[in-house]
């Protein structure tokens, strides 16, 4: 409950003295006899009028409150909000290729982009995010969607070896592009993954991020690898040897594909610097929240009134009935 003219409840520190003069009244008018020894009329009955005496005043006390409170124009409220979410469209473009398979990552590379991706998208419940893989080619793995629990379910069954071998980065980016290219979102992000160099493919990675910029898309691209060696499980036999393998990464050419779409390239060296790599992302695309707030108040007074009405009703029969001869 709140009050509309709260000031007027300061008019309660007047019944402090208005309190004070009817104690004194009352202590001054009461009659005095001076007897040796008032021992005699110690077990002598009072009369119910005795207890009755001081109601009428403590009913205009009340009804003074409650007129005071009728004044302040007490009132309830219902509030409600009504949020306007303007989320943003990414596309995960991610290599699954078989150089994903090495193990500088834990369990691998490939693993290590599926859990820190999985976790991306359970923070971004408003946004529609699709996915893309490439590899000597490129496919869309799950278009655009809100349905977080379907793409989750894709993107767990994610492997190498679905597609032709190589590492197509153009043709990731543009497959990303048409996705994304007729969104009518405000923000329209691709987050492109690899761990090489572009060697397949009929769009140059350059030629593609254009393109991007065109349609007005951000490319964040994501190098990870560690630097210099890398294990890589190479079946031998019925075996699985693992033979040290060159990590190279083409990180000028995705540094230029983020910088002509006014993204940002990021190098993941291991495990924890690829979930930073997607936090920072996270925190570059924040999804808009236009949040308004109504409210409904309703003027409580009626019942402070009748409740002040009965008080000096009350009064009015008490003094002019059970106590109309008492001062």
């Amino acid at each position: 409950m709140v009050f509309a003219n709260i000031e007027y409840l300061f008019l309660l520190l007047l019944l402090i003295p208005y309190i004070v003069w009817y104690i004194m009244r009352r202590k001054n008018s009461e009659a005095t006899l001076q007897i040796s020894d008032a021992r005699v009329y110690a077990h002598t009955p009072k009369s119910y009028k005795n207890y009755l005496l001081h109601v009428p005043f403590a009913l205009r006390i009340i009804a003074l409150v409650l007129i005071i409170l009728v004044l302040a124009r007490p009132q309830t409220t219902d509030s409600w909000q009504n949020s306007e979410i303007e989320g943003i469209d990414i596309m995960l473009a991610m290599d699954v290729s078989t150089s994903m398979l090495a193990e500088d990552l834990k369990p691998n590379r490939l693993e290590a982009a599926k859990d820190v991706a999985a976790e991306f998208i359970n923070g971004r419940p408003n946004d529609n995010i699709g996915i893309t893989l490439f590899a000597g080619e490129s496919f869309t793995q799950c278009p655009l969607t809100v349905d977080h629990a379907v793409l989750l379910n894709l993107l767990k069954d994610m492997k190498c070896g679905l597609i032709e071998d190589g590492t197509a980065i153009g043709m990731g980016i543009a497959n990303a592009v048409t996705r994304l290219k007729d969104s009518k979102a405000k923000s329209k992000v691709i987050i492109l993954l690899t761990d090489g160099v572009n060697n397949k493919g009929d769009i140059s990675p350059l030629t593609a991020a254009e393109i991007a910029k065109s349609f007005g898309i951000r490319i964040y691209t994501i190098g990870v690898g560690t630097n210099g060696m890398a294990p890589y499980p190479y079946p031998v036999g019925g075996t699985v040897q693992y033979v040290n393998m060159p990590v190279e990464i083409d990180e000028k050419t995705l540094t230029q594909i983020a910088g002509t779409t006014d993204g940002n390239y990021f190098r993941a060296t291991s495990n924890s610097k690829l979930k930073e790599v997607y936090e920072e992302i996270d925190k570059l695309e924040k999804t808009k929240l236009n949040v308004k707030e109504y409210s409904k108040r309703q003027e409580e007074y009626r019942w402070f009134a009748l409740a002040a009405f009965l008080c000096v009703l009350l009064e009015v029969l008490l003094r002019n009935s059970i106590l109309k001869k008492i001062p």
